[in-house]
């Protein structure tokens, strides 16, 4: 059974700095493709930000580009979004997702696309005041 656990997050003034992480457990590591949608209140699920774990390939929503970071730790079959510049409108539920049918690569889409996901974690929250 693919397990994500994600833990950090949290509240911040607007302009500060969060890190999440997700777990991942159940699944090989290096075959996932993994990263993280937002979910804010009234608005749709987006896509934030997706890492191919072997190869390293990355794909950041417009928004994030030079601010948020993701990032592996193989060791610890970790995958980690570092938040910088945060903004009110960052303020969601973030959710870890891993595509665990195929890699990045192979999608004709690009990686936000949310039904290449099948499994989620719980959900964490991130609160950004301005």
């Amino acid at each position: 059974e693919v397990q994500l656990v994600e833990s950090g997050g949290g509240s911040v003034q607007a302009g500060g700095s969060l890190s999440l992480s997700c777990l991942v457990s159940g699944f090989p590591f290096d075959d996932a493709t993994i990263g993280w949608f937002r979910h804010a209140p009234g608005k749709a699920r987006e896509g934030v930000s997706f890492i191919s774990v072997t190869g390293g390939s990355t794909y950041y929503a417009e928004s994030v580009k030079g601010r948020f970071t993701i990032s592996v730790d193989n060791a610890k079959n970790t995958v980690s979004l570092q938040m910088n510049s945060l903004k009110s409108e960052n303020t969601a539920v973030y959710y870890c997702a891993l595509d665990s049918t195929a890699y990045m690569y192979m999608r004709a889409g690009p990686a936000s696309d949310v039904w290449y996901y099948n499994n989620w974690g719980q959900g964490i929250q991130v609160t950004v005041s301005s």
